[in-house]
């Protein structure tokens, strides 16, 4: 069943690029379709766009150094637990991935279990890692599209919320099959974050349920 909040949903977002799914959650909570506060922006690349981003919207922007870590045995786990202590200190309820270019570890995995979401421009299990859209035109598919999933400790494995498919076209690119995921993530992203703030996403084994009190057709299918 829903669960009634009387506060906003305290998110957190890791990103290392452009921040564009940042945007569009943004985006969405200004308008009032997601019930949601981002606490802060954190990024591991100090000229990450998506810190402006945050820093133009009032959000606040951290930027986590990986270098101090660099060259110690547990490197990445430390890093994580520098991270865990920032999270914490904000009082993060939800963790959001949003084009962070580094694999978390179980710190920040046990921490947030099935708290923490990422959204893959692929439809998981399908082409999990990079260079999705070319593997999925080299491979003759004729839907591509992006998930968003839960993080666990495997690379784009966790267990699966929304997904929204998009047509592969005869003349596609992997630039331009791209470009129309992208519209789609912005959709679904914000959409998997509502959901969670409703208190409607249930998760059983590498099932994801979403409450159907609401039904809204979570699986998307565009022919943009």
């Amino acid at each position: 069943m829903s669960i009634s909040r009387t506060t906003p949903l305290r998110v957190a977002v890791l990103a290392s690029g452009r921040g564009s799914n940042l945007q569009a959650l943004i985006d969405a909570i200004e308008a009032g379709q997601v019930q949601a506060r981002i606490v802060a922006v954190i990024s591991n690349k100090k000229e990450a766009v998506a810190l402006e981003r945050a820093r133009k919207h009032g959000i606040k922007d951290l930027f986590v150094d990986p270098k101090p870590f660099a060259g110690r045995p547990d490197s990445r786990e430390a890093y994580d637990r520098s991270l865990l202590e920032v999270l914490q200190q904000h009082e993060t309820e939800l963790v959001l991935l949003a084009g962070y270019m580094k694999i978390v570890t179980t710190v920040l995995v046990n921490a947030y279990a099935n708290r923490m979401m990422n959204i893959h421009p692929s439809l998981l299990p399908a082409f999990p890692g990079l260079e999705v859209q070319k593997k999925a035109i080299d491979w003759g598919c004729k839907l591509a599209g992006c998930t968003v999933h839960f993080v666990t400790e495997g690379v784009d494995e966790g267990p699966i919320i929304i997904q929204a498919a998009v047509p592969i076209l005869d003349a596609d690119t992997p630039e331009a099959l791209a470009a129309r995921i992208l519209v789609q993530e912005h959709k679904i992203y914000p959409r998997a974050v509502q959901l969670f703030a409703e208190g409607r996403l249930g998760v059983d084994g590498r099932r994801v349920f979403i409450d159907s009190a609401k039904p809204d057709g979570e699986v998307i299918v565009s022919a943009v």
